[in-house]
């Protein structure tokens, strides 16, 4: 029951086909066999209690948490050493939100450690595997979250987004992953990483799930500064299919095969999809235009994307001490304590992303580093402002072909495709809406594109998503391993 959709097992509940305790048995029994097989989980809640079932789409349904977001009385580690006896004792508002509304968290996924990474393969419990390909990575952040939903254990999982963390992980397990505009959902309880990128958003297995879970959750939160009043935009009401007269664009520097001498098989393949795609989508009503961008600004964002992000978190998590909470040392010295707590409790990656964040914000390397990173990240935005006043959003697949290999993790950027590899940051550099669609395989393997469009303009994103879904024959698929 729980591969179907959000309104078939409402309607099911409601019909008294299944009762909200069998679902709850049933995504338990999945979760222990997906922990198994791929290790998605932090915490699986054996003593997930059912809820009425009422109007409310996500009642009696379960759901899955990031492990980086707050839930009382429940472990909530951040995949990390650092934090890996934490229970809150308060929930994040999103979480809350989905309570209120009878939602019923039955785990907490695995994450790359602390949202610091594009892998799912730092958190302290160890690496996700690919339900595709157990030999493939998920991809990251929210790497647990989109092993789970695309395996079948509920239809949504919750995921945050700093770069690409619901995105690129959504197309590596052939599902969808939205990051809505900046604000639209409350970060209150989100455990902050970089405050002015960071996205609360969901992984599900179709637009139209995505819609639902988004408009149960988001609002105004006193908690939360940035969060805006959304009471008058109803996502799921604004699915209708029409995108007559809808102009996208893509970059042509990302996806002109010409700029990419070393190209492997996987990128050639990939982006013919994407070609044969765009012909589709303009068979059927939608403007697609190429547009091209100053290559010196589009190959500026992986590094404006490093020094802000890692600038940011080292703030962030200055807190992390050992001594305000987490394990402790058995040091006596409280400078013996921090330095033992921050050395031993973090991941490799983890500490090199906080000597970045501290040598670019040092008083001489500031200018040079941090605040040019600013001011190249104001250029990005500006360019894609302009153009969305012509475009209703951008168009682009999602990386540079399906899942990478765990033996090829070594956490490089590749030069020959830094540029679509990491282009989805831009979607966090402007707070922009942003979604990944599955849009077919490539050896085997899912792959997606990402459509992005101008804040506050979310409706009109996932519109188009959703016609673009319905053209396509990937909504709601399960994931099903490759023979190799």
């Amino acid at each position: 029951m729980l591969e179907k959709s959000l309104k078939e097992i409402h309607e099911a509940l409601l019909k008294k086909e299944i009762t909200s305790a069998e679902l709850i048995k049933e995504s338990l029994n999945k979760s222990h066999e997906i922990q198994a097989k791929y290790n998605a989980f932090v915490t699986i809640l054996d003593n997930a209690k059912p809820t009425d079932v009422t109007g409310e789409i996500v009642s009696g349904i379960p759901f899955g948490v990031k492990d980086n977001y707050s839930t009382k009385d429940v472990l909530s580690t951040g995949s990390s050493n650092t934090l890996k006896n934490y229970v809150p004792f308060f929930n994040a508002t999103v979480v809350e939100n989905l309570f209120n509304k009878g939602a019923i968290m039955v785990n907490k996924t695995v994450m790359d450690e602390f949202g610091m990474g594009g892998t799912g393969t730092t958190g302290h419990t160890g690496k996700v595997l690919n339900p595709w390909d157990k030999k493939r990575m998920c991809a990251g952040s929210s790497a647990g979250s989109a092993c789970a939903v695309a395996s079948g254990v509920y239809p949504y999982a919750l995921g945050s987004d700093t770069g690409d963390s619901i995105r690129k992980p959504a197309a590596f397990c052939g599902i969808v992953g939205y990051k809505p505009t900046y604000g639209l959902l409350s970060r209150y309880g989100l455990f902050p990483f970089a405050s002015s990128l960071d996205h609360c958003g969901v992984l599900t297995r179709s637009v139209e799930d995505a819609a639902i879970v988004v408009d149960a959750v988001k609002g105004k939160d006193p908690k939360d500064m940035t969060s805006w009043d959304s009471k008058n935009i109803n996502l799921t009401a604004s699915l209708d299919n029409d995108i007559k007269g809808k102009k996208l664009f893509y970059i042509k520097e990302i996806v002109d095969i010409e700029n990419y001498p070393h190209a492997s098989a996987e990128l050639k393949e990939h982006l013919a999809n994407f070609q044969e795609k765009i012909a589709l989508f303009r068979k059927n009503g939608l403007i697609i235009e190429e547009v091209s961008i100053n290559k010196d600004l589009l190959n500026a964002i992986p590094a404006v994307y490093v020094v802000l992000s890692c600038a940011e978190a080292t703030s962030n998590m200055s807190n992390l001490t050992g001594i305000i909470f987490g394990p402790r040392s058995n040091k006596t010295n409280i400078n013996e304590m921090i330095r033992d707590h921050r050395t031993l409790g973090f991941s490799p990656l983890i500490k090199r992303r906080f000597v970045i964040g501290s040598y670019v914000l040092q008083k001489e390397n500031q200018e040079r580093y941090f605040k040019n990173a600013q001011r190249v990240r104001r250029l990005i935005v500006d360019e894609m402002k302009k153009l969305f006043k012509e475009y209703d959003g951008l168009i682009l697949p999602v990386s540079s072909g399906p899942a990478k290999l765990l033996e090829q993790n070594d956490d490089v950027i590749d030069e020959n495709t830094n540029v679509l590899e990491e282009h989805l940051q831009i979607g966090n550099f402007g707070g922009f809406p942003s979604i990944t669609i599955p849009d077919g395989f490539v050896n085997n393997l899912p792959v997606g594109l990402n459509i992005t469009g101008n804040c506050y303009e979310d409706a009109k994103v996932l519109n188009i998503a959703y016609k673009l879904e319905e053209l396509m024959p990937y909504k709601n698929q399960i994931a099903r391993e490759v023979e190799k």
